[in-house]
């Protein structure tokens, strides 16, 4: 695995080395001791999936502590921007995001550390998306960030009018008037 540090401590993204013949392909996608000597050391609980079509626009999430996640995502099928933002209250980069493109061709994955919202636009015909949680969703400490939030100037490549969004992601406050995490929560 090459391990790709980003703009923003903690945030990684993840390459895997793919092997492939006439027959396919193989990877590994997760490797405990390879991901520990990268630095992350979160002991994933949880597996999910979710399959969406061009435009859906799922976030900005995040949940409130004691239930906050660490994440690694990835896409199985399709493609994706994924977006992580720093939402560590006293962190030097809070506000500022990771934006990267995920693929079942390119098959990086990106690691999102505790303290961050994450979301992602489906950028193909349609996505499967799949992702390691290291804490149990609680829908009682569910929380999110508007993503069209100007502060956040994210450039989701797909025009505003396109998204497909829940009416619980359309009526998520901006960062200003989010609920922050303290670093180390």
């Amino acid at each position: 695995m090459n391990i790709i540090k980003t703009k923003v401590d903690g945030v990684v993204i993840i390459v895997p080395k793919v092997f492939g013949d006439t027959r396919g392909y193989f990877f590994e996608s997760w490797k405990a001791t390879a991901c520990r000597e990268a630095g992350i050391g979160s002991t994933f609980i949880q597996d999910n999936e979710s399959k969406s079509c061009f435009g859906v626009l799922r976030g900005l999430h995040y949940q409130a502590a004691p239930y906050t996640q660490s994440k690694l995502v990835r896409v199985v099928v399709g493609a994706v921007l994924d977006v992580a933002v720093d939402i560590r209250r006293g962190s030097p980069t809070f506000g500022q995001h990771v934006a990267v493109e995920l693929s079942g061709e390119n098959k990086r994955q990106m690691f999102i550390p505790r303290g961050f919202a994450h979301g992602f636009v489906v950028l193909s015909d349609e996505a499967i998306f799949a992702y390691k949680c290291d804490n149990d969703y609680m829908p009682s400490a569910e929380r999110g960030i508007c993503a069209d939030d100007p502060a956040l100037g994210i450039d989701w490549r797909i025009d505003r009018e396109k998204w497909v969004m829940s009416p619980k992601d359309q009526a998520l406050p901006m960062l200003a008037n989010a609920e922050f995490l303290e670093i180390g929560k």
